[in-house]
């Protein structure tokens, strides 16, 4: 099987090209990382949320480039079966889907209001009504589903795609030290430990500081 590249931007900031390369992670596919320089317009684009289609992150493999995550994980799941991707079950799979396309389409208060940024901690942020009501939906949806898979994950024993989907906002709810119940507050730090995500935050940590419209004083 050909080597695959992944290009993606920021890592303190990229919250679409966090959930490619955890999607790249978890399904066991061997690949490069292709980082895009912050000053690229799709790049920017993704982390200043200016454009509702991104070409960040892009997956190019054996000849095919996929630069939508949904597209992305779908790829993955067809090529790597095994990896677990997508739940087994066909009701379990729906879900997985539906929540996942979710969170790809929805949410753009949360992402305007709490833009992902790992190396910040807002202490005592406050939360306007329109975040707060994704907030909430977003805490439904982990609720709803740790309730009928008894967790760790949305699914189960495993991460699959749409925890994935869901990281950058557990990272956005530790950075602005949003209130959850004991449920989604564990679910939250599980996805945060995952050692995937933990090696992303470390790569985050050392980056510079390069986009200051994403670095200002809350």
């Amino acid at each position: 099987m050909a080597k695959a590249t992944l290009s993606i931007a920021s890592k303190n900031y990229g919250s679409w090209s966090l959930r490619g390369w955890l999607l790249c992670k978890m399904s066991g596919l061997d690949f490069d990382e292709q980082p895009v320089a912050s000053d690229d317009p799709s790049t920017r684009a993704e982390l200043l949320l200016l454009s509702p289609s991104f070409l960040v992150p892009c997956l190019t493999h054996d000849g095919v480039k996929i630069w939508d995550t949904l597209a992305i994980a779908e790829y993955l799941h067809e090529l790597l079966p095994r990896a677990g991707l997508l739940p087994k079950g066909r009701a379990e799979r729906a879900r997985c889907r539906s929540i996942s396309g979710e969170m790809h389409s929805g949410f753009s208060n949360l992402r305007s209001a709490l833009p992902m940024n790992l190396k910040a901690h807002y202490p005592g942020f406050k939360v306007w009504a329109g975040a707060q009501a994704d907030i909430d939906r977003v805490a439904t949806i982990w609720r709803e589903c740790l309730d009928e898979s008894k967790g760790p994950y949305l699914f189960g024993v495993a991460p699959c795609m749409a925890d994935a989907m869901f990281a950058p906002v557990a990272s956005r709810f530790q950075t602005y030290a949003v209130k959850l119940d004991p449920a989604c507050a564990g679910y939250r730090d599980t996805i945060l430990a995952m050692p995937f995500m933990q090696e992303w935050i470390a790569a985050a940590n050392a980056e510079p500081d390069e986009v200051e419209e994403l670095d200002v004083e809350f």
